[in-house]
């Protein structure tokens, strides 16, 4: 038996990324949809909210290159790359960009106090995206005044290791936006899958759902964490197991993605009590060094 084949965009020309691109939040994702735009030819410019954030920010990218540089996946010295990037704490530096990206947390109201911010600091020939991983472009696309110029690029994280992204298409998207969006993510050297705005996109939705049955399994004493993981991995061939995963993820950010789509899609994307437990304490997984495994890197 044959494996399926993945399709991909057709292209009529060879793909490439916008020659300058903005990423607004350079956290753990924005850091790294900033590598991945660097690394394939695009002047990029990341802001942050205040210089102590900007150095990290700074600081998490070059790591990513250095990472890249070692395993010979770029040719170079780290300083040819380092030059192509800006690092910044005002949004005014987004001026001249063709693309930003918006990468800040999953807070409805950030989003889009973000996204105006960038749209009054950007020319009426840029394209805007958002990171999402579940609100609605749509909703987001309200507060543009130019909401045929955006759309969702949900990058995974890790973003430098991850193959996919989801390019999220609202409404209003102008196919010219979908056709360059698509070109992007092939330049990057990912693969782009299509989804029309939904609460939960098809990723967060379903990589969700499973992740909340699992810790219902670890609530009910069904079986351990590492168990329902390797039932999974072994079973069902995933990468990682899906209690392993939230942990990558962060239980605080699985939490609100749970809360929006039990608001929009009912209750059985109700959070289960361990999960608000174990975030109430403050155990988000691995960047916090424990949630359902305990990490010590």
């Amino acid at each position: 038996m044959t494996s399926p084949t993945i399709d991909q965009p057709s292209q009529t020309t060879t793909p490439t990324v916008p020659a300058r691109v903005g990423v607004l939040g350079g956290g753990r994702m924005g850091a790294g949809i900033a590598h991945a735009f660097l690394t394939n030819g695009a002047e990029v410019v990341v802001v942050e909210r205040d210089e102590p954030s900007a150095r990290a920010a700074g600081n998490r990218v070059t790591r990513d290159i250095e990472k890249s540089l070692a395993r010979e996946a770029i040719p170079g010295e780290l300083a040819d790359w380092t030059s192509q990037l800006t690092v910044s704490t005002e949004h005014a530096a987004f001026t001249g960009c063709d693309l930003v990206v918006e990468a800040v947390p999953e807070d409805w109201g950030l989003k889009c106090d973000s996204l105006r911010s960038i749209e009054r600091h950007t020319g009426e020939q840029t394209w805007i995206a958002s990171n999402t991983s579940s609100l609605s472009i749509d909703g987001l696309a309200d507060e543009l005044a130019r909401p045929d110029r955006f759309i969702g690029l949900h990058f995974f994280n890790p973003v430098p290791a991850s193959k996919l992204v989801e390019v999220v298409i609202g409404a209003r998207t102008s196919p010219q936006l979908e056709q360059a969006a698509l070109g992007w993510v092939s330049a990057i050297g990912k693969t782009p899958v299509v989804v029309h705005d939904a609460p939960g996109f098809a990723s967060s939705r379903l990589g969700v759902a499973i992740a909340l049955e699992a810790i219902r399994m670890v609530e009910e004493g069904v079986a351990a964490p590492r168990d329902i993981d390797n039932a999974m991995v072994l079973g069902y061939k995933f990468p990682v197991g899906p209690l392993e995963l939230t942990d990558i993820v962060g239980l605080d950010v699985r939490l609100g993605i749970a809360e929006y789509l039990e608001s929009r899609l009912g209750p059985r994307f109700a959070p289960p009590q361990l999960m608000r437990e174990m975030v109430a304490r403050g155990e988000l997984g691995r960047k916090t060094g424990k949630g359902f495994y305990t990490y010590t890197d």
